[in-house]
């Protein structure tokens, strides 16, 4: 329980009056004061301290500081937020949203097609149920404590937490109905609710939701326009093309595609998406020339106009309203670093520093930091920063200044290389370590990726057991001996930790060490290379699957020709850091993925039949061309969670999505087309605009900073890390002091005497 007087007397203190403004903590007004000397005075100096840390740690992660900050309230807040507990959740979140995949519809087969699909395994009731329960009940024990920390007044100003509690409330309530039907049930509606424990804890993905719904007015402003464009273009093309002789190339296109008005305005939606062009405009173009306009016109306007514009405005808006919320994270920050300096402050100010002068002990601050969570690069630069102080004390701005080392890339230094006394090691350890060593190996893999180029090309048509192997094995042999010395030279000149340093000295070893067993394995088995080297089948891979396999191992080896070419370079980190830090955005698209898979499993389930099981379903034989059937695109079909997931992506490519319009609109109705529309514009119109968005911003701060990160490096590949606040730094807006102590003066758990 929580010592209810730890909470009733101020914890932080501070003046605004004064020359300092606020800047510097008055000594007659701590924040950790109560007992002066005695077992009571340490107890307030170990919460003081347990605060500092607390706050700090929340600056770190942009957390808000608006929860509990008594002695156990702070202890369960850090073991909560500890790594085994965060684990603990992910894991369970993860197990939740797995469920779909072995649950009823199981999609435990060996394919998804419907003419060779076996009997899935169906789950007895109660088993995934069962899990699903003590998931919840995790979920459970995670709003409470989350409730319980903040405080019952800010659980009613957070909607996350509010809406995380009906959800659960829902989930549980829909779980007991399934146990009562003996889980027979038509629909499960908490299915539909799991994505949410995903969304609510990722505060980026709630930044990234947030700016979604902000930007949604401004596209649909215009959505709106791009469905005027295509009504206006429907109803001109039913009047266009009205043939009236069944040869008539206008007859043709209007029994084709533009039939009736549900029909013509799916094919212009498609010739949107140019999936179905040039085929929707061949009828009309075959008999006249000027019906090509039509169709240019639309995709003129539609396509390169209103799409492209669509894109832009994405990018323009979304990026503002993430700056916004990428503001309030840089708040949360300076706010976390200001509340560890007033508490610090009131430390100084009850040990009788205020002699010395108004702030904070470095000692403390060292006392602090040894606490705090925080990564070894940043810790070290902010305690060597520390130890210049000395005994000084530390004024508000100086202790901010100090803890601005959490918005610096962390640029990894290089270590000291070996030192040898040798002349002549020396002078081969500059020529090992020297870059054009590293373009002598570049063409060493040119030469092997092109050796295997040849044989490829020349035994296109032998086959495998009649292939002479013995000059692609020697071959083989003097590359992967040459890749071996190449990485041993440069243990020698850089040392151990100076090679693993460089991500593509480990990628090149690791692949070298994986060539060299398996080039051993294959002569430890089949021997030598010689003329006619074809033996039979030993073990569990044959001459020509070791071979291939070393091939391909080669061909990915050549990879490392990347960091030595700058744009390339360039391009590819932007890859990686998309890669690191596409959770927020990859995780928006799996809650998208989930909802549309599950609603798609509710209403499409069992409509796809294999031919010759239904009169809807038509044999290769008597399909037209270019139909589902025609296609053998069987296995898109939504009998699964699975297979909804590759129903959906094939869609959201959109390339022949105009076939899944059209089956679906004769397996299950005309009002099929409604699910795939939505879908498409929330995959590939928002989604993948957002994507291409972040692309764009993250590539052109790498190309504007590429130079001066290489001047801070002193080498153009030395890593550094890229988050997507560090990605906006430069133009965010530093609060005020005013605006740091207003936000705390408003803290339910922390009063400022004023």
């Amino acid at each position: 329980m929580a010592d209810p007087g730890a909470e009733s007397e101020p914890l932080l203190s501070g003046a605004r009056g004064g020359g300092g403004g606020g800047r510097d903590c008055p000594a007659g007004s701590p924040g950790c004061r109560g007992v002066p000397v005695g077992p009571g005075a340490e107890a307030r100096r170990a919460l003081c301290f347990d605060q500092a840390v607390v706050f700090i740690e929340d600056a770190i992660q942009y957390r808000s500081i608006h929860h509990r900050v008594d002695s156990s309230s702070l202890r369960l807040y850090r073991w909560y937020y500890s790594d085994a507990c965060q684990w603990i959740l992910s894991l369970t979140i993860f197990l939740i949203l797995f469920l779909a995949f072995i649950e009823t519809p199981s999609s435990l087969t060996r394919t998804a097609d419907v003419r060779y699909r076996s009997a899935p395994w169906q789950p007895p009731c109660g088993l995934t149920e069962s899990i699903e329960l003590l998931c919840l009940l995790v979920f459970v024990a995670d709003v409470s404590v989350k409730s319980y920390l903040v405080g019952w007044a800010e659980f009613w100003k957070n909607l996350w937490l509010q809406a995380y509690l009906l959800v659960l409330v829902v989930s549980l309530l829909d779980w007991t109905v399934s146990l009562s039907l003996v889980c027979q049930e038509p629909l499960r509606v908490r299915r539909l609710l799991r994505p949410f424990f995903l969304m609510q804890n990722s505060s980026m993905m709630k930044k990234t939701l947030k700016c979604i719904r902000r930007s949604l007015p401004e596209m649909a402003s215009v959505l709106l326009l791009l469905a005027l464009h295509l009504c206006l273009f429907t109803m001109f093309g039913m009047l266009l093309f009205t043939g009236e002789k069944k040869d008539d190339g206008q007859a043709q296109e209007r029994l084709t595609y533009f039939r009736n008005l549900p029909e013509a305005l799916t094919s212009l939606l498609v010739l949107l998406t140019t999936a179905n062009n040039p085929d929707v405009m061949i009828p009309a173009y075959s008999k006249h020339r000027a019906y090509a306009i039509f169709f240019v016109v639309f995709t003129l306007i539609g396509s390169l106009f209103l799409m492209n514009l669509l894109t832009a405005i994405i990018y323009n808006q979304f990026r503002g309203y993430l700056m916004k919320s990428l503001q309030t994270s840089l708040l949360r920050r300076r706010l976390g670093t200001w509340a560890a300096y007033q508490v610090l402050c009131s430390l100084s100010a009850e040990g009788g520093a205020a002699a010395q002068g108004v702030g904070v002990k470095a000692q403390d601050v060292l006392q602090v930091l040894h606490k705090v969570q925080l990564a070894g690069s940043h810790k070290q630069a902010i305690v060597e920063k520390l130890r210049s102080y000395g005994g000084d004390m530390m004024s508000a701005d100086e202790f901010q200044k100090l803890f601005h080392e959490f918005d610096k890339r962390v640029i990894k230094q290089h270590p000291p290389r070996p030192e040898y006394r040798s002349p002549f090691l020396r002078s081969a350890q500059f020529l090992f370590s020297h870059r054009y060593f590293d373009y002598l190996g570049n063409l060493v893999a040119l030469g092997n990726l092109v050796s295997i180029c040849v044989f490829l090309v020349r035994d296109a048509d032998v086959l495998p057991g009649d292939r002479d192997d013995f000059v692609l094995g020697i071959l083989n042999c003097i590359f992967i001996l040459y890749y071996l010395l190449e990485m041993l030279l440069k243990l020698f000149a850089l040392g151990l930790r100076g090679y693993l340093v460089f991500l593509s000295n480990v990628f090149d070893g690791l692949l070298t060490i994986v060539l060299l067993v398996l080039e051993i394995s294959t002569l430890a088995v089949y021997r030598f290379p010689h003329p006619g080297w074809k033996p039979e089948m030993l073990g569990l891979l044959s001459l020509w699957d070791m071979t291939r396999l070393v091939n391909m191992l080669i061909v990915f080896r050549f990879l490392r020709i990347i960091p030595s070419m700058k744009l390339m370079a360039v391009v590819a980190s932007t890859i990686l850091d998309l890669i690191k830090n596409m959770r927020a955005f990859g995780g928006i698209l799996v809650v998208v993925y989930y909802v549309f898979a599950i609603v798609g499993i509710s209403l499409f389930r069992g409509v796809v039949v294999a031919p010759g099981n239904s009169s809807l379903a038509l044999d290769n034989g008597s399909a037209p061309c270019g139909s589902f059937e025609q296609l053998e695109y069987w296995p898109n079909n939504f009998d699964d969670f699975a297979a909804a997931l590759i129903t959906l992506w094939d869609v959201m490519v959109v390339n022949n999505w105009q076939v899944f319009l059209d089956a679906y609109r004769r397996y299950a109705g005309p009002w099929s087309k409604v699910y795939f529309v939505l879908w498409w514009l929330v995959s590939s119109v928002i989604w993948v605009n957002l994507f291409l968005a972040l692309i764009l911003e993250n590539f052109l701060h790498k190309w504007d900073r590429r130079s001066h990160l290489q001047s801070l490096a002193g080498d153009p590949e030395a890593p550094y890390q890229m988050t997507v606040e560090l990605l906006f730094r430069d133009v965010l807006e530093e609060p005020t002091e005013e605006e740091l102590l207003a936000e705390l003066s408003h803290h339910p758990h922390l009063r400022l005497r004023r």
